[in-house]
């Protein structure tokens, strides 16, 4: 289960607080990706934002067969809290090119997945100036229903899966947009 719980994350990382930490302090799941990213910080942070547009993980499970879109959509930036993001989840509060919170929505994505929420925080390389780290961090609340600890440990496998290609994807469309 631990190789679950945690992907790519440094020291620093693993001990860090997050704002999904803070709103979620008592649920028993706690889960971090991270990626490095060869782009600087808002390169970064603006690719995060298109999150509103489409999930960026495999499309054919999280999007319906829809392809996420690859060009720049300047209306992901316009951030708001409260906006819909990824379908399933809402925007709870965001720091321009440093961070952004989400909640899973109330209704049926509460129901089939628990109460979740996630930080997605851009920081500066410690290794390599100009570039980024792309970090994850999750707080799951067990979803309701028997077995709590094995559903919320096949949940960590699967989001395993889905966040490491989602911030994968969402860096080499930031180098891209960078480095052409």
């Amino acid at each position: 289960m631990a190789a679950a719980t945690e992907w790519n994350v440094t020291p620093d990382e693993r001990s860090a607080t997050y704002r999904a930490d803070e709103l979620m302090a008592h649920a028993p799941g706690r889960w971090l990706r991270a990626v490095d990213v060869r782009a600087p910080a808002p390169a970064v942070f603006r690719r995060l934002c298109h999150l509103r547009a489409a999930p960026y993980s495999y499309d054919w499970v999280d999007n319906l067969g829809r392809r996420s879109p690859r060009g720049l959509l300047p209306w992901c930036e316009e951030l708001e809290v409260g906006q819909r993001v990824m379908t399933i989840f809402t925007l709870e509060s965001f720091v321009p090119d440093v961070e952004m919170t989400l909640v899973m929505r109330q209704g049926r994505p509460r129901t089939v997945f628990g109460d979740l929420a996630v930080t997605y925080r851009v920081e500066p390389s410690p290794c390599s100036p100009g570039d980024t780290r792309l970090v994850a961090a999750l707080r799951v609340q067990d979803p309701p229903g028997p077995l709590p600890a094995a559903r919320r440990a096949a949940l960590a496998r699967g989001d395993l899966l889905m966040m490491r290609k989602q911030l994968r994807t969402l860096g080499a469309l930031a180098e891209r947009d960078v480095h052409g």
